[in-house]
């Protein structure tokens, strides 16, 4: 997951709002949502190569959710998987908190990486290029390939977007995908600089991804609402045409 939005206790009718993108290379064999058949209490995609994902949830109503942080200067060639960070905590009852202290010691190991986890009703905070645990506050918040709500242009764009898109009664996920769908990029002044290369920025800048081997694989919507009713989608792209499928889950956590 490269691409978040997520709205926290901030809406009349859903406590947790997630809209998302996973941009990853093309070529990396990747699962669409699901239950997972080896652990049937877990709902999302899954990634086939380290068995990890970058966003999913637990029956139980656990979520965790992985960006990493655009750091190529310090890549790791034999670092552990990120996306474990995500099924580990989905497969353990420890609360949210404990468990990023107990990966805190450790983040060093792992390139760089912005982890959520929780549950519906409260989300904690944890980067491996930032000190400390946070514990999100209600409201809207915005996070890519840098620490939660750093002010890129699509970050900030895709933020006000998001607001005005939930700012009613009920959410249209289908309008939420469409925002997630957005190819613009940003001006070459706004470019923030993580070492890429400025066409690379420019590419990178847009909140939907697209190049000859990498970018945006899926999008997912989540709304719960304070019944604890679940709605969970994820659009998988056809990264040829750009087609897509939906896969749609119900449940109550």
């Amino acid at each position: 997951m490269c691409l978040i939005f997520l709205s926290l206790n901030n809406h009349p009718k859903y406590k947790l709002i997630v809209a998302a993108n996973r941009d990853e290379f093309y070529q990396r064999k990747t699962a669409a949502a699901e239950f997972w058949p080896d652990h049937p209490e877990i709902l999302g995609g899954r990634d086939l190569e380290a068995s990890g994902t970058w966003m999913a949830m637990n029956k139980n109503g656990r979520v965790a959710l992985v960006t990493n942080y655009r750091d190529l200067n310090n890549l790791k060639q034999t670092a552990p998987s990120r996306g474990a960070l995500v099924s580990d905590f989905l497969l353990t009852d420890i609360h949210a908190n404990d468990y990023l202290q107990g990966i805190e010691p450790k983040a060093s190991v792992y390139n760089g990486f912005n982890l959520l986890v929780g549950n519906t009703d409260e989300l904690y905070y944890l980067s491996n290029y930032k000190r400390g645990i946070e514990k999100l506050n209600n409201g809207i918040h915005g996070l890519s390939n840098a620490l939660l709500n750093t002010p890129w242009p699509k970050i900030e764009r895709g933020k006000e977007h998001f607001a005005s898109f939930i700012d009613k009664q009920d959410v249209d996920p289908e309008v939420l995908f469409n925002m997630l769908y957005n190819e613009e990029r940003a001006a070459d002044a706004l470019l923030p600089d993580t070492g890429v290369g400025i066409e690379r920025e420019r590419m990178l800048s847009a909140m939907f991804i697209k190049s000859p081997n990498y970018g945006t694989r899926c999008s997912t919507v989540m709304l719960v609402n304070h019944n604890n009713h679940v709605q969970y989608y994820e659009r998988v792209y056809d990264l040829q045409t750009f087609a897509y499928s939906t896969r749609t889950y119900e449940l109550f956590v």
